[in-house]
């Protein structure tokens, strides 16, 4: 088992997870962040730092791994992030909402530390 970061992020980004990490395993797109299976040491210590509950177990609704999927793809070309940033100013807006992968997902990479 691994942990990957799932829909909820998209667009809220909060990034209190990434400073737990102990083995900097998250990596930077422009409106959401990833974890990299592969380096994931499954600790599971960044799962209750995020307020959207948008990390969790691969092995949790995720039926055709399409989260892990993305998680892999994007680990691997987006810059890797181990600090605290400030998250989106309109986060808010997006934290209850559902279905935004299709809505707002952009595969374009943040700007990492």
């Amino acid at each position: 088992m691994t942990y990957i970061v799932v829909d909820a992020c998209i667009r809220c980004k909060y990034m209190d997870c990434v400073e737990v990490c102990p083995v900097d395993c998250f990596y930077e797109g422009e409106n959401m962040l990833v974890i990299h299976p592969d380096e994931c040491i499954d600790c599971g210590v960044c799962e209750p730092e995020c307020p959207v509950e948008a990390i969790k177990p691969d092995t949790e609704d995720d039926p055709d791994n399409k989260w892990l999927k993305l998680n892999t793809e994007y680990a691997k070309i987006w810059p890797n992030i181990t600090r605290l940033k400030t998250p989106p100013d309109d986060r808010e807006k997006y934290a209850q909402e559902t279905g935004k992968l299709e809505k707002y997902f952009s595969p374009n990479p943040g700007t990492g530390d």
